[in-house]
């Protein structure tokens, strides 16, 4: 999704750049890169923090399913040589379905964890997002594009706007990591 949305912004850039001398000339480009940004916010450690105690308490689940499943698969091994064959099939079936049950629950949890983390971080994206709107409309610039994408940048005509966005959201980031492209 990402990608497509570059490539349209990208297509729109070109567009602009190649539909006129006195029109590309008027085309105010900005970059930025919100992924950096919200690591210096304060929120950001506290969501960090967060989902840390998620995923501790979902793995901890997850050892007691694994732990129980192993303390029957040792079971069923000491038990087998006195097992009939039908016997032994019904409790080699019973052990997958568990295995089978734990991995969907590994799953399960991993897809929960994933839009927890989501939830948390839509806030500081959100706000983030707000930044850039102010700033590109302060600036004037016409588009505003993720930096990790960008390959060259002239200077001249495109700005970096991660310090801005910061000092709108009221931060302190490294001026040389926000500068990089």
């Amino acid at each position: 999704m990402k990608n497509r949305i570059f490539g349209f912004l990208l297509a729109i850039l070109m567009l602009g750049i190649t539909t006129g001398g006195a029109k590309a000339q008027s085309l105010k480009v900005g970059y930025a890169d919100p992924e950096i940004i919200i690591t210096y916010m304060p929120e950001y450690t506290q969501v960090q923090s967060q989902m840390a105690i998620e995923y501790r308490t979902s793995q901890e689940a997850l050892q007691a399913l694994a732990a129980d499943f192993q303390d029957r698969v040792e079971k069923y091994q000491k038990q087998q040589p006195l097992l009939s064959a039908e016997r032994q099939a019904e409790r080699e079936a019973e052990l997958g379905k568990l295995q089978n049950e734990i991995q969907g629950a590994a799953a399960r949890k991993d897809e929960e964890l994933n839009v927890r983390q989501e939830e948390l971080m839509a806030p500081l994206l959100e706000k983030v997002q707000q930044a850039i709107d102010a700033i590109s409309k302060k600036m004037g610039l016409d588009i505003v594009i993720r930096s990790p994408a960008l390959l060259y940048v002239n200077s001249d005509r495109v700005v970096n706007i991660n310090i801005d966005i910061a000092k709108q959201l009221g931060i302190e980031i490294d001026e040389e990591t926000a500068g990089a492209n």
